[in-house]
C-alpha cells in the first residue's frame, strides 16, 4: 500500500545524519538494516551495505533508484538452479562449444594475418 503523498517518503532520519555534510567518494560503505527507508536523492553517489538477513549487500545509490526502498536491492532470497546432473551436462557440452568456437576464430584472424605478410 502506498504511502499517503501528505505524509511524505519515509526516509530514516539517521541515514540523512549519517551522509549529512559528507561527500561520496571519501565515505565507505555506510551499514544499515533500515531495509524500509525510501531512496533520497541526497544519497545519489553513497554506498550502503543493506542487512539481508544473513549478509550486509553493498548498494551503490544511483539516480533511478530515488524514490525505491534501500530493501529492493539487496534480495533476501537465494535462487538455486534447477536441473542436476542433467542440466550439469547440457552446460558442459555448451561451454565446449564455445571454447571450441573461440579458438576457431582465433585461428582464422591467425591465418588472416599472416596472408596479409
Amino acid at each position: 500500500m502506498a504511502r499517503s503523498l501528505k505524509k511524505g517518503p519515509f526516509v530514516e532520519e539517521y541515514l540523512l545524519k549519517k551522509i549529512e555534510g559528507k561527500k561520496p567518494q571519501a565515505t565507505g560503505p555506510i551499514k544499515t538494516w533500515a531495509r524500509r527507508s525510501q531512496i533520497a536523492p541526497e544519497m545519489i553517489g553513497f554506498i550502503f551495505a543493506v542487512h539481508n538477513g544473513k549478509d550486509h549487500i553493498e548498494v551503490l545509490i544511483s539516480e533511478e533508484m530515488v524514490g525505491h526502498r534501500l530493501g529492493e536491492f539487496a534480495l533476501t532470497r537465494k535462487f538455486v538452479k534447477h536441473g542436476g546432473k542433467m542440466q550439469k551436462e547440457l552446460e558442459q557440452k555448451k561451454k565446449e562449444s564455445e571454447i571450441a568456437a573461440a579458438q576457431s576464430a582465433k585461428a582464422a584472424t591467425a591465418d588472416a594475418g599472416a596472408a596479409k605478410k
